[in-house]
This record gives C-alpha cells, structure tokens and sequence, in this order.
C-alpha cells in the first residue's frame, strides 16, 4: 500500500465509527454477521450491510439485484456500478432528509443531495405526493443521470423514479428500500421491472419492510465497497462467479 493510499485508509478507516471502542464493536458485530451471511461476493456484502442493518438473519434473502454492467448482470452488477459511480464521484440523490442524514459523508467525494423540497408547484398544481412531484423536478434538471438514486422512505419517489426511467433517464445504480402498507412492495416492483427491462442496476428488498435505514446503509456499503478499491483491498472488474472462484483457489 502506497504512502497516498495509507493516508487514505487512515481518514476512513471504518465507515461507521471513529473511536476504537466503537470500531471494536462494529467489527465484532459483522464477525457475527458473517456467521450466518455468505462472505464470497459483492452481493453478499450487501446482504450482510441489510442483516446488520435490520437485526434479522432472514432479510438476507429478501435483497433482489437487478439490471446489469459492462461485465454483465450477474447479482454483483448494481454493487459494481454503485461502486464505481462512488469513484467517479457520481451524485447521490435521496428521496428524503433522512435517507440523506444516514449516508456517511467519508470515504468518498460524491455530494449528496435530497430530492424533498424541490417541486412544490407541481405538488401544488397536480395533487401527487411532494417526494414524487421533487423527483419529477429533479429529474427535469438532469440531476438522475449518472447518479446514484437511493430511495428509503417514499414509494411515490421510486414509482416517479421509474417513469423517468422509462422516459430516457439512466441512473448509474439505484438502491430502493421504501417501506409502509402502502404500494411500497408494489413501487419495489416497478422498480426492479424497469431496472431489468432498461438495463439500469438496482438494490431492492421484497416484502413490506424497508426504511430509510436501510437505503442508507445499503449506500454507505456501496461507499465501503468503493473504498477498498481505491486502496487496492478489491478487485472490482469480476464477476460473482470469478470472485467465488478466485476465493476457491
């Protein structure tokens, strides 16, 4: 590890915490973690980041990975492009001020943006929701393409989100985790039915859980994931099946 790169890892060394003691702790709980998570992919590591963030081994099984990047659309895909559009210093657009308060501002160079409380006029003259009407808004500015679209709270944001995708916008990677009663397993849906059909990489869960905890930490994984190949810790050009593979050998 070059001198530049021992620098880097000192300043973020540990996404989550910044004392030893709280580092100490985050290390001994991903320890668990990984005695009931898979340890072999980038996806595994966010299926990890979601039983971390949940507190429940089961929710492993209810990330979905969707879409695909230069090396394909294996389950890997939307944590590679996620990854890379963190080197490339991409945007990071939440639907609310939570999802945004809970992504790390360490470990990368992206800004961070929120789409609540932009649209306000549509909203008005329309009657939609005002987390749709912002997505909406922002979108018409360009801010989605090439962006990393995180989405925790709003369904009506992710169903947004989807229409402009089919009108032409190309997130670099999406992470949808919004939660509620209310269409938000419906608005999942929708997503993972655009990221297939335009190609576009997505994080989603099924089921009625969610949050913008979730998203965040989902995200913040995205930013961990970047992290190590910026320090020569990853490899990020492989496939799943060639990370399993090189881990085999």
């Amino acid at each position: 590890m070059t001198d530049g790169q021992q620098e880097f890892e000192k300043e973020y060394a540990d996404l989550g915490a910044t004392t030893q003691n709280a580092m100490d702790i985050a290390e001994t709980s991903m320890d668990i973690v990984r005695q009931f998570v898979p340890d072999e992919t980038l996806a595994d590591r966010i299926r990890q980041k979601s039983v971390h963030s949940m507190g429940d081994i089961e929710f492993q099984h209810l990330i979905e990975f969707t879409g695909g990047d230069d090396l394909g659309d294996d389950e890997d895909a939307p944590v590679r492009a996620g990854a890379q559009a963190v080197l490339e210093e991409a945007t990071i657009v939440t639907d609310i001020t939570m999802s945004k308060a809970g992504i790390t501002g360490r470990g990368h160079n992206c800004e961070k943006r929120k789409a609540i409380g932009n649209g306000a006029e549509l909203a008005k003259e329309t009657g939609m929701t005002r987390t749709a009407a912002s997505v909406l808004e922002l979108d018409k500015q360009g801010v989605y393409d090439g962006a990393i679209a995180t989405i925790g709270n709003a369904p009506t944001a992710a169903f947004a989100l989807a229409d402009c995708i089919e009108n032409g916008t190309r997130p670099a990677a999406i992470v949808a985790t919004p939660v509620g009663f209310v269409k938000a397993e419906e608005s999942r849906q929708r997503i993972r039915e655009v990221s297939e059909e335009y190609d576009v990489p997505a994080i989603t869960n099924v089921g009625r859980r969610g949050g913008s905890g979730l998203a965040a930490a989902l995200t913040n994984e995205l930013i961990h994931v970047a992290k190590d190949v910026r320090t020569d810790d990853l490899e990020l050009n492989l496939t799943a099946a060639q990370r399993v593979s090189q881990e085999d050998e």
